[in-house]
């Protein structure tokens, strides 16, 4: 069971794509108008993790080779960071690697839904794996790719 996944291949459409890709598109969006705020759902202050699809990839090359469940055990590994981060810190870090220099403003009347959410990575931390992908490092990529998509028209506005 993987957490909240980012990184090559994410949909970055205005209306119905997850968290992280929509905070890409909204603040390369505002850094391109120069817009002096942008406006997130919430307080901010709900928990979330989020682990790159490359490690994703690596986690179940991982599983595939060394996990024998036995027999009544549980047959899921979860796969994430183990470390979470609130949607205020993941909005700020988005803003970083976006380049945007605005303000960012909490719309308290939008639900912030479920307070935490994060994986017991202890499993797969048995069989020696952990993420190897840094938040701040795959966001980078991340706008990286979504920035050259943009410039190949893979990506509309």
């Amino acid at each position: 069971m993987p957490t909240n996944l980012y990184g090559p291949g994410d949909n970055h459409h205005p209306t119905n794509s997850h968290v992280l890709p929509a905070l890409i598109r909204r603040f390369h969006e505002a850094a391109e108008h120069g817009d002096a705020s942008v406006i997130c759902w919430g307080t901010g202050t709900p928990l979330r993790e989020f682990l790159h699809v490359d490690d994703l990839g690596e986690a179940c090359v991982v599983a595939l080779e060394h996990w024998s469940p036995t027999p009544g055990d549980l047959t899921y590994l979860n796969v994430g960071t183990g470390v979470d981060l609130s949607i205020r810190e993941l909005a700020e870090a988005v803003a970083t690697a976006t380049g945007y220099q605005g303000t960012i403003l909490w719309d308290p009347s939008k639900p912030d839904v479920t307070p935490k959410k994060q994986l017991d990575v202890s499993r797969l931390a048995s069989l020696v794996w952990r993420a190897r992908i840094p938040l701040a490092e795959g966001l980078a990529t991340t706008v990286a790719l979504f920035h050259r998509e943009l410039a190949q028209h893979l990506v509309r506005l």
